[in-house]
């Protein structure tokens, strides 16, 4: 499989970076509005607004008929929520995930945001969700393993207990939306190839509060928890190096590793 995994150029990485930032720029402009009282439409209006503004491609819009800006997932929700008519409430967490088109390069990020007085085991979730992120970033280095990506995330999360989502993966990134490889996150049962510098991957660790069974909506997009517990959702889009995952859709964290005892990374 690793003969079909793309390995980009600096220039192409660079052209990556600048639809990353672009990315990242519109997550972080769309997390003040995620407030109590906001519709999940009124927010995907907003995000309207903020690709016109950046002048740049909507990477879900349209995308396999997805009809929003954005994916705003609340609560129980995991992945790919559309915008509608659900109030937003205090102590509800929100997901948004914002992909760009610019130039033709694919930038891809998402992140969950607490909304008032979260209960402190979500909080937590949260927490642990977005360090498990940094764990695979520091993984996806040059000689190393996609395996070693991938297992680093279910390596930090299992002791907690929270439910690790196996139908849904992270991906390649690149000239399209989802390129090879499939970026699971666990540690798969079958071989996975080695890493070159120049491999760019979104690595989006989704983790439930409860049971890692999730099922899809009858809009046929909208994915939630088996259970009904809440989810997590973080994913930055990296270039593999020699030292380690470049990310390419830099911006600041939501969560503290000190929450959680340890040092960050």
């Amino acid at each position: 499989m690793s003969d079909r995994i793309p390995v980009r150029n600096p220039n192409e990485i660079a052209k990556l970076r600048k639809a990353g930032e672009v990315a990242a720029r519109i997550l972080m402009d769309l997390m003040p509005e995620v407030v109590a009282g906001r519709t999940t439409r009124e927010i995907d209006e907003f995000a309207a607004e903020l690709f016109k503004r950046e002048r740049c491609g909507n990477a879900f819009l349209g995308y396999g008929g997805f009809p929003g800006q954005l994916c705003i997932s609340v609560n129980e929700e995991v992945i790919h929520g559309i915008g509608g008519d659900r109030v937003i409430r205090d102590g509800d967490v929100v997901s948004l995930d914002v992909g760009t088109i610019v130039d033709g390069w694919y930038g891809d990020n998402a992140m969950t945001v607490p909304v008032g007085q979260v209960d402190p085991d979500t909080l937590k979730l949260l927490a642990v969700t977005e360090e498990s992120l940094f764990r695979a970033i520091a993984e996806a280095k040059q000689g190393g393993s996609l395996a070693d990506v991938c297992g680093a995330v279910e390596d930090f999360v299992k002791p907690f207990g929270f439910g690790i989502v196996r139908d849904f993966v992270g991906h390649g990134v690149g000239r399209h939306l989802h390129e090879e490889p499939n970026v699971p996150n666990y540690r798969p049962n079958h071989k996975l190839p080695r890493l070159k510098r120049g491999m760019v991957l979104a690595i989006e660790p989704m983790v439930n509060a409860g049971t890692f069974r999730v099922k899809v909506l009858d809009d046929k997009w909208t994915t939630v928890t088996a259970d009904g517990k809440p989810s997590a959702h973080f994913e930055h889009t990296v270039a593999v190096s020699s030292h380690g995952g470049e990310i390419l859709t830099e911006r600041p964290r939501i969560a503290l590793p000190e929450q959680l005892g340890i040092a960050p990374l």
